[in-house]
């Protein structure tokens, strides 16, 4: 059965590298190239994509914001993988251009943060043109709409572009995490190594950010990563993005997720499932509490219930 796959395209953007990596398991794949992230889940929710592969964060930038908002926008689509992948340029022309005419380069605009050192040496004049993806920017300098990209190497094969520079980054250690999102449904399942990610609103009152995140605090749930975004429902609201290091079948990390429900005005469940981990790196120790003694505390408290507290002891 065949599967297909929205991604922000054209061929050869870093989204379509993370989705050949992304796809071991769900068959024969018809990739369907798209123009945003939000359109990419919109596909999953309209029923058009099976899958879609979303840029989610970048090392250097934090937050790709427009896939954080269009979640919230594409209700109904759920997370269940991810893959990091480390991020370079190529620099790019047609054949036989001399950058000293260049006059026009094109990026995305999270690229374009990134390779602004280059530019600075190398074309500090020229004028920028933004590009719905590093692929897309490849295409309109083989289209003659741009003189230079910067994009990934195998945009230059696929267009026929000459590579001027590679490697170009101003972070070396730049890295980039993408997710698999299909329609909502039970979670991947537990592995030991996971996360899990929500959105939440809380009322617009003193504290109440506060004691949610005691939630986690308490339980010894870690967040790894807490953005904000405005509602752009009412002013003065947002939208709090979380991930969290654990599975929504841990008991700590469930009751802090029921707990933070009481307090929210809404909570949306983006999922769990397990962390990108290169093959040379552990496992991070969790610092939840102890399964066992959560299950010998559960024990305690059905055996006051019950009136049975004489058989367990003290």
């Amino acid at each position: 059965m065949t599967a297909t796959v929205a991604y922000l395209g054209p061929a050869g953007t870093f989204t379509e590298e993370a989705l050949w990596r992304l796809v071991d398991g769900l068959g024969e794949i018809t990739p369907l190239p798209v123009d945003s992230p939000s359109e990419a889940l919109n596909a999953v929710r309209e029923g058009r994509a099976d899958w879609a592969v979303v840029a989610i964060e970048n090392s250097v930038d934090g937050a790709v914001t427009s896939t954080s908002d269009a979640f919230l926008e594409a209700s109904g689509v759920q997370v269940y993988g991810e893959v990091e992948l480390p991020i370079s340029f190529a620099i790019m022309t047609q054949p036989g251009f001399s950058l000293a005419d260049a006059q026009r380069f094109s990026t995305h605009p999270v690229a374009q943060r990134q390779v602004r050192h280059w530019l600075a040496a190398n074309l500090p004049a020229v004028e920028y043109l933004a590009a719905t993806s590093n692929a897309a920017a490849a295409q309109a300098v083989a289209e003659g709409k741009a003189d230079v990209a910067a994009a990934p190497l195998r945009s230059a094969d696929l267009f026929g572009l000459e590579v001027r520079a590679t490697g170009i980054a101003d972070l070396a250690t730049a890295r980039t995490r993408f997710v698999l999102a299909g329609p909502t449904g039970v979670p991947t399942p537990r592995t030991g190594d996971d996360r899990t990610s929500v959105v939440f609103q809380l009322p617009n009152e003193a504290g109440t950010l506060v004691g949610a995140l005691h939630e986690f605090a308490y339980r010894g749930v870690d967040l790894t990563r807490i953005e904000s975004r405005p509602t752009r429902e009412e002013a003065n609201t947002y939208n709090f993005y979380v991930d969290l290091v654990g599975h929504i079948d841990d008991i700590p990390l469930a009751e802090a997720l029921r707990s933070l429900w009481l307090r929210a005005t809404r909570v949306t469940f983006l999922g769990s499932w397990p962390r990108y981990r290169d093959s040379d790196s552990g496992v991070v120790p969790s610092t939840m509490m102890d399964p066992a003694r959560l299950a010998q505390a559960e024990d305690w408290v059905r055996a006051a219930r019950t009136g049975d507290l004489g058989e367990l002891g003290d």
